[in-house]
């Protein structure tokens, strides 16, 4: 089961773990300048960005790209 996804960095990873290291690496403020969606400027918190995330492929797309290349 473990190598169903070998060649995605992300795998196992979920979107709720990726979103809240990257507000503990760059905080929401510089989070929301580099990437600009409101859901990070606009009273943030983990979960209302989530939902938004969740509905919204390209911020999601956004996101992990920063993640991965943040972290790896």
């Amino acid at each position: 089961m473990s190598n169903e996804q070998p060649n995605n960095p992300l795998h196992g990873l979920t979107l709720e773990k990726v979103l809240t290291e990257l507000v503990a690496h760059y905080g929401w403020d510089e989070l929301s300048l580099i990437i600009n969606v409101n859901c990070f400027k606009n009273d943030p918190s983990i979960k209302s960005s989530l939902k938004f995330l969740r509905k919204t492929p390209w911020a999601r797309d956004k996101v992990e790209a920063l993640y991965l290349s943040t972290f790896q």
